[in-house]
Order: C-alpha cells, then sequence, then structure tokens
C-alpha cells in the first residue's frame, strides 16, 4: 500500500522507539489517522509522548491488545518488533499490510538510493560511503545518510530532492517486511546474529536476501567473494552485478580488490587504481574490507576516483567501534561496544598483535561462541565476563577444561565492576578490550549508550 493512498486511513505502529515515532510524524502529517502502541506505561514513556505534542496520536500503552486490529488498515513495526509477536502474527493471519518506517520512505523518496545490509560493517561502510558521496556530489545536490542509524530519514524526507542521493543501512529487522528493493544493494556478510530474533540461519539469511529480491534488470548488486553466505546469493541477482574481494575477480567481472598494496577496480575489462591502502586508518583486517566494499559500493554508483580517495583519506571510523578511549598505566583501552555477536569480537581481537584483556558479555542471541573461544586461547591472557550472558560464555570458555587454559577469567555481575577488575589485571604494553559480544538490553538502552558508559568510566579511572 503506497503512502499516497492512506490519507484517512488508520496505521498502527508498535512500538515507540525512533523509528514509530517519526513514522508517527510523518503519517499525521498526511492525514492518517495514527494509534502508537507500546507494552510500557504512560510513566515509562512521558518524555516520548510529549515529543508528539501537536501530532494526533492516540496512544495504546501496557500491552498490545488483539482488538486494536479491528479498527486499522495497516500495521507498521519499529525495528524492535518481532514478526512473533501475537499481534503481529494475528495482522498476518488476517491479511493486514505490514510495514515499517523504511519501507515508507523507500516508496516515498524522489531520488537514488543505495541500501547496504550485512552482519558487521554496516555502520563503518555506510558512513564512508556517505563521506564520499558528499565528496561526490555537486551543489545543490547532497548525500543524505542515515536508516537504521542516525535520525530516520523519513524525518527528513520532505527536504530531499530528485538530484540528491541517499545511503541507507538497513537491518535484517528492517527487511523482513520490505517489498522494495534500492536501486543499489549490497550485502557486506552473513554470519550468525540475531538468531534469537529470526530463529534460524535460513531465516536470517532469507531476511537479509529481499535486499536483492525486489530489483529489476537495471539494479546493481553489490556482494563479497570472501563471505561465503553473501557470494552465494549472486544467483539471485536480476540486474548487474559488482564484487569485492582481497583477489582480482577470476571471472574479469567488476570488482574491487587489492593488489600490490593498493586498491585497484576492474570495470568492464578495464583495471584502474582507486587508491593506496596506506590511506585507510581503521584497524583490522576487517576494516580493510569494509573499506573495500565501500569503494565497490561508490564505484557501482559512478563517484569518481578522486571522491573515492578522498572520502577514505582520514576516515578514522565511527564511534563504538575500536575507538581507542586512553592509555592508562602504559595498557590501550578501546571501546568496540558494536559488537553484539560473537563473530565481531573475533574480528576485534584479529586486529591487535599485542596480549589483550577482553571484557566479554551482555545479553546472549542464541549465537555460537565456540570459534571466538579458539580464537581467544591464541592472544588473549585474561577473559572478564559479565551480564546476562555470563554463564553461557563461562561455559564456552571452560570447554577444554579449567587445567588447560591459557587465559584466566574473572567474573563481574556488570560492566562498571567489569572495567575495575580490567583496570587491575592490566599490564604496561596490553590492550584492554570491550568487545563484548552480546547485546546491551541486559544493562543498557542500546549499544551506544553502553559504549559512552564504558568510555566515561575508563576516562574516570585513577
Amino acid at each position: 500500500m503506497m503512502i499516497y493512498g492512506w490519507q484517512g486511513r488508520t496505521a498502527l505502529i508498535l512500538g515507540a522507539a525512533r523509528q514509530g515515532l517519526a513514522l508517527a510524524r510523518f503519517l499525521c502529517n498526511r492525514g492518517v489517522h495514527v494509534i502508537l502502541n507500546d507494552q510500557r506505561s504512560a510513566d515509562q514513556l512521558s518524555q516520548v509522548m510529549q515529543s508528539l505534542e501537536g501530532c494526533k496520536v492516540r496512544w495504546v500503552l501496557g500491552g498490545h491488545p488483539l482488538e486494536l486490529l479491528n479498527e486499522v488498515d495497516v500495521v507498521c513495526l519499529s525495528g524492535g518488533i518481532p514478526l512473533s509477536l501475537p499481534i503481529v502474527q494475528e495482522a498476518m493471519h488476517r491479511g493486514l499490510v505490514l510495514t515499517n518506517d523504511t519501507q515508507v520512505f523507500m516508496e516515498y523518496v524522489p531520488c537514488r538510493v543505495i541500501g547496504i545490509t550485512g552482519s558487521a560493517g554496516k555502520t563503518t561502510t555506510t558512513t564512508l560511503v556517505g563521506r564520499i558521496a558528499q565528496v561526490a556530489s555537486n551543489p545543490p545536490a547532497r548525500a543524505w545518510v542515515g536508516g537504521n542509524i542516525g535520525l530516520p530519514l523519513i524525518d527528513r524526507v520532505d527536504e530531499i530532492m530528485p538530484h540528491d542521493l541517499v545511503v541507507l543501512e538497513i537491518s535484517s529487522f528492517q527487511l523482513e517486511q520490505m517489498t522494495q528493493s534500492p536501486e543499489i544493494a549490497a550485502i557486506l556478510n552473513i554470519t550468525p546474529n540475531h538468531l534469537d530474533r529470526h530463529g534460524t540461519m535460513e531465516n536470517y539469511i532469507a531476511a537479509k536476501a529481499r535486499i536483492l529480491e525486489y530489483q529489476t534488470e537495471t539494479g546493481i548488486a553489490v556482494l563479497c567473494r570472501e563471505d561465503p553466505i553473501s557470494w552465494a546469493l549472486r544467483s539471485e541477482v536480476k540486474g548487474h552485478l559488482v564484487s569485492f574481494g582481497w583477489n582480482r575477480p577470476e571471472d574479469g567481472s567488476d570488482g574491487v580488490y587489492l593488489h600490490n598494496d593498493t586498491i585497484r577496480l576492474l570495470k568492464d575489462g578495464k583495471d584502474a587504481q582507486l587508491l593506496p591502502i596506506r590511506l585507510i586508518e581503521l584497524r583490522g583486517s576487517h576494516n580493510v574490507l569494509n573499506v573495500l566494499a565501500a569503494c565497490a559500493i561508490s564505484a557501482a554508483a559512478g563517484f569518481p576516483s578522486s571522491a573515492i580517495q578522498a572520502g577514505v583519506d582520514g576516515f578514522a571510523g565511527v564511534p563504538h567501534r575500536l575507538e581507542y578511549v586512553r592509555t592508562f598505566h602504559g595498557a590501550a583501552w578501546y571501546n568496540d561496544s558494536i559488537a553484539t555477536a560473537p563473530e565481531r569480537t573475533l574480528a576485534a581481537i584479529r586486529s591487535f598483535d599485542k596480549p589483550i584483556v577482553l571484557l566479554l558479555g551482555g545479553r546472549d542471541k542464541n549465537l555460537p561462541w565456540q570459534s571466538l573461544v579458539d580464537e581467544i586461547r591464541k592472544q588473549v591472557k585474561h577473559v572478564i565476563v559479565f551480564g546476562e550472558a555470563s554463564e553461557k560464555i563461562l561455559k564456552a570458555l571452560r570447554s577444554n577444561g579449567d587445567d588447560c587454559q591459557s587465559f584466566s577469567i574473572s567474573q563481574c555481575s556488570g560492566l562498571r565492576q567489569a572495567i575495575q577488575t580490567a583496570a587491575s589485571l592490566a599490564e604496561p604494553g596490553d590492550v584492554v578490550l570491550f568487545s563484548p559480544g552480546g547485546t546491551s538490553f541486559d544493562e543498557f538502552r542500546d549499544f551506544e549508550e553502553r559504549g559512552e558508559r564504558f568510555r566515561e568510566w575508563v576516562n574516570q579511572l585513577l
């Protein structure tokens, strides 16, 4: 159902988080009757409710009564709302339209859209592509960056012009309801993540693959040759394929690769240098792969090599992603709060060649920990576990028996205690790595709040 046909209809928005609030403002301004439903109470949402003053919103709080469906035409899901929620299941049973802010934005936005998804590296890659796009844009044209990061762009859609460009980070949660694909769609990688939400890897892969599903022969798909699951989706590509990876594409197809310390682009059979890798300031091979992805996406969008080089040069990353915090008593402390899955922690560990004191924990997402444990045995000297997932992580860490461990283990109740313990264990020359591998929801609102608290408490160490 296109937004143009919504006037006078009733939309139920599930979840009063930033995405739901932004969509509520958008729909109210277009004559849609909005019901905002959240399981939290009015006391818990008092500030949120004030932010929508002036919008004709009917609030239903404290639960998700099924009878709400009797009076609505469409159901809009905020990012944290699972399809398994009973009211969502009932809506699907009744054949009601399901949508979200990203889908509505895609239907309404008048310009080209680059959509980027993946299990890891989305925000870094999206931010870098946005930076390159801004360099490449000729005023009055503008490059807009958002989606699953920053402010929901549905809040700014009326400012976006046909000659602009949007770079959109899209999560699997958002893709579940989407029936529209961006003109340029990138899948960076697919590794186990969010299985507490999707249930199985098959469901998770299917959600990610939806970013390609609605492309036409005029679309461009960008896939990673180094990721088996992402690369296997090349058979689903309806338009043009551009790839990225360490080595030159063997079949001579369009793609980005590394050669002799330079990033190169193979396009239409012509091979050209894009930039030397010495310009990359980000730590770790996984971040080099993120830069290769950004170069491939930028090339697919038609950005000149000068803009790509200028965008990469000086890019130091985004907060909470292997972010250097301080050196304390000779040990370097890093904030990698974005690591909400063991695979991301594994990549973070591999970014360092020094002894590591690792802070690991939070809330588990029903993900495997064994590969991470194998990597921990190679380089980590102390592991400090905290939060809800502590016992599960401890079980994995001790899977080979206490007598054959190459590292020590400490258990803490929360992050602040874990920081204090790390400060007492770290020695000069060590790296103290906060890369938890679990979500923040047992103690914090999101990974950003968790990362901010980590930074604050580390800087308070005396």
